[in-house]
């Protein structure tokens, strides 16, 4: 089951448990943050964009009563690594992880296939002075192989009408993402800043946006992540418990 340098990590999350390997890449609470964020109602059929260690797909069966997950990840490697964890699970039946490229949606998908998409991009844009664009963290944090207007794309292709996309991303970037949610008619609806002291900036966002919605955005209070330094909020503790 597990290949040099791999580890098992517990999830605190009615038993479910991961596969990482720390040279690779490890998720972040952002996933964590995701996860509680999604909304989705029992029977849904989910994609989660750029999954990484499946992460995302395997909260989300203990957190929702979705039905079936995708996960789509570009890098062979952590796709595998991400199909053994889902396995470890016993979540075959409800998991999938592909091999494949958000860029080539719609050759792996049909259109509006799905009521829920979710992803955690890289966040950073591409610059050409990374050393190696094929290292897997940088892969991670940077839009190497796709940007953030190519997994806007997939998510308008393979949500059906009505359906919501799930995003979180870095604040300076927000003019940016609304603009492309909107040009691809995902209408923003739910945006929630996270902070980690309330006198800090955010340093992240979470939007849900509706394929074909109407135009009413509601801007939830924000996620505090910590009182004062290695003391978690009362909700971040909530959502450790949970």
């Amino acid at each position: 089951m597990l290949k040099p340098g791999e580890r098992i990590d517990d999830l605190q999350c009615k038993g479910l448990r991961i596969i990482q390997d720390p040279k690779r890449f490890c998720f972040g609470v952002d996933a964590v943050f995701l996860a509680n964020f999604v909304r989705a109602k029992a029977g849904s059929r989910v994609l989660d964009l750029g999954t990484g260690t499946g992460i995302i797909p395997i909260l989300l069966t203990a957190k929702t009563e979705a039905a079936q997950f995708v996960g789509l990840e570009i890098q062979p490697e952590s796709a595998e690594m991400a199909q053994r964890s889902v396995a470890l699970n016993g979540l075959e039946q409800k998991i999938q992880i592909l091999p494949g490229d958000i860029q080539k949606a719609a050759e792996l998908f049909l259109a509006a296939s799905f009521d829920i998409v979710t992803s955690n991009p890289p966040y950073m844009p591409y610059q050409k002075g990374l050393e190696n664009k094929y290292e897997p963290k940088n892969i991670a944090r940077h839009e190497c192989f796709c940007t953030l207007e190519d997994v806007i794309r997939a998510a308008a292709y393979t949500l059906k009408p009505g359906g919501s996309f799930f995003l979180i991303h870095k604040p300076f970037r927000l003019a940016e993402i609304i603009t492309l949610l909107v040009q691809y008619k995902l209408e923003p609806k739910r945006l929630r800043l996270i902070h980690p002291y309330a006198e800090k900036e955010p340093n992240l966002v979470m939007l849900e946006a509706v394929r074909g919605g109407g135009s009413w955005l509601t801007v939830e209070p924000p996620l505090i992540m910590y009182r004062e330094k290695g003391v978690y909020t009362e909700e971040m503790e909530r959502m450790y418990r949970r």
